[in-house]
């Protein structure tokens, strides 16, 4: 875990994270793998100045958010029927606001859970599903309009959002009318655009720089795996219009693909926040030698490892 010193850039001052949860768990490794797995919520919260904590809810592990008013947020997967997926990523975010001594402040902030009653309105945030940046989106916007957000995180918009990435833009395709070299212009465009992004993730000079990097990659709306995804549902629906066997057949290979796509963007959705904590190597230390005696390097200690948990 990061320490409490981290600092995020905010409009242009660097303002601290919120601190950690202090209490007994928060040493604990099974604890610190449920927040590992919870930063893509906690992390951006934090850096808007939010404490947060990871609780057990009716069946599921939740995010409790304290607001400067003492009322709180909730933040959770479905728990009544309990969600079947892995902490940190369910098929849906529920928000609530509540306050411990007055129960007439409830609150549903955000809900993209698929209703169990067929028949029930959806909101119009269930189109979502499990994506973490409209439900931050969400918080900041309401938090604002509250007077509760300690931290804003300013955009051009005049709205809060989360934190800017530079971003590297694939050079324009120009028009070839031959269609063979059509194709060979579109995989040289799109390759040469990741080629850079990848020779400047290896140039980085910081592990949050290489978040940055990351974040254009993985971010789970505009990021590479999501339009990867997108294209190839695209693709599906373009064979679809053959009306062939062939074409049915390529349809379903092409949408096992998205799948598999979207399925990589959801194991990795904590990447970024991952490498964004981690801690550069200190260089090793200059020993000194007397002759004909080599120098003996300090031992290394060597890291405790986490419980393996399956998904």
């Amino acid at each position: 875990m990061g320490a409490d010193d981290e600092t995020t850039r905010a409009g242009n001052r660097t303002a601290p994270l919120a601190p950690l949860p202090d209490h007994r768990n928060a040493a604990t490794p099974w604890w610190q793998e449920l927040w590992r797995r919870h930063a893509h919520i906690t992390t951006p919260l934090r850096q808007r100045g939010l404490e947060c904590d990871i609780e057990f809810g009716l069946s599921a592990y939740i995010v409790r958010v304290s607001l400067p008013d003492d009322s709180y947020l909730i933040i959770s997967p479905p728990q009544e029927p309990p969600s079947d997926r892995p902490p940190g990523s369910p098929e849906g975010w529920i928000a609530t606001r509540e306050h411990p001594d007055d129960q007439a402040l409830f609150e549903v902030v955000y809900d993209s859970a698929s209703s169990a009653d067929p028949g029930a309105p959806q909101r119009p945030e269930a189109r979502h599903g499990g994506n973490v940046q409209p439900l931050i989106e969400t918080i900041d916007h309401r938090l604002a309009q509250l007077g509760l957000l300690p931290n804003p995180v300013a955009s051009a918009g005049g709205r809060s959002a989360l934190p800017a990435t530079p971003t590297l833009h694939a050079p324009e395709v120009p028009d070839v009318p031959d269609s063979a070299g059509r194709a060979s212009v579109y995989v040289y465009v799109y390759g040469d655009a990741l080629r850079a992004l990848t020779d400047r993730l290896n140039g980085a000079e910081s592990h949050a720089e290489a978040a940055a990097f990351l974040h254009q990659i993985l971010e789970p709306s505009d990021g590479l795996l999501a339009q990867l995804g997108e294209f190839f549902e695209a693709a599906r629906e373009k064979a679809k219009e053959a009306e062939e066997d062939d074409g049915f057949d390529l349809s379903y290979d092409l949408a096992d693909a998205a799948a598999e796509i979207r399925n990589l963007g959801e194991v990795l959705h904590v990447a970024e926040d991952r490498m964004r904590a981690l801690t550069p190597l200190m260089p090793a230390p200059r020993l000194t030698s007397t002759p004909g005696r080599p120098p003996s390097l300090p031992p290394r200690a060597l890291p405790a490892a986490l419980p393996r948990h399956t998904r």
